[in-house]
């Protein structure tokens, strides 16, 4: 089994409250948005991080993060990419990929409203963890918490860390 902390859009921010739910993952996987390799060099002192860039990082985030980031956990084939819309209104380019090859975990950010669906059409589990930064429009920071267990996704948590803008 596979404990994962999920979390996006932090912009720059890092604090002890998001390095303790890490130190007690397995892997770290950020959606995007990272703002400063400051807060993946943090993560990564701690735990295993996979991530993708957003629409706000730098050149340096870009060449040390994808687009998209594909691979299996365990016996799950997930995608990450921070820009990708939802069940039923995906970007054109992400409809596009799992019309081709849908995972069973996709995973984006940049929208920062925490949500959790299953997507019928494509047999997938789409998840957004909200944004953990303290910057944006969201009114709660939040991260997700879950475990990988051979084929199955299991014991998701939603993380709450309190109101943007404090710590």
């Amino acid at each position: 089994m596979t404990r994962i902390l999920l979390l996006s859009d932090t912009h720059g921010h890092i604090d002890e409250r998001i390095l303790t739910y890490a130190g007690e993952a397995d892997e770290i996987w950020h959606a995007g948005d990272i703002g400063s390799l400051e807060v993946t060099d943090a993560l990564q002192q701690l735990k295993t991080l996979r991530g993708v860039y957003g629409n706000i990082d730098n050149d340096k985030i870009r060449r040390e993060f994808p687009l998209d980031n594909r691979f299996s956990c365990e016996d799950v084939a997930v995608w990450i990419t921070h820009i990708g819309g939802y069940p039923g209104r995906y970007q054109k380019r992400v409809r596009e990929e799992l019309n081709i090859n849908a995972p069973k975990l996709f995973i984006c950010g940049h929208s920062h409203i925490l949500k959790v669906q299953y997507d019928k059409r494509f047999n997938l589990l789409h998840m957004n963890p909200g944004a953990c930064g303290v910057s944006g429009f969201h009114q709660i920071r939040t991260m997700l918490r879950f475990a990988v267990d051979g084929s199955d996704i299991k014991d998701l948590e939603v993380i709450e860390l309190g109101k943007r803008g404090k710590v």
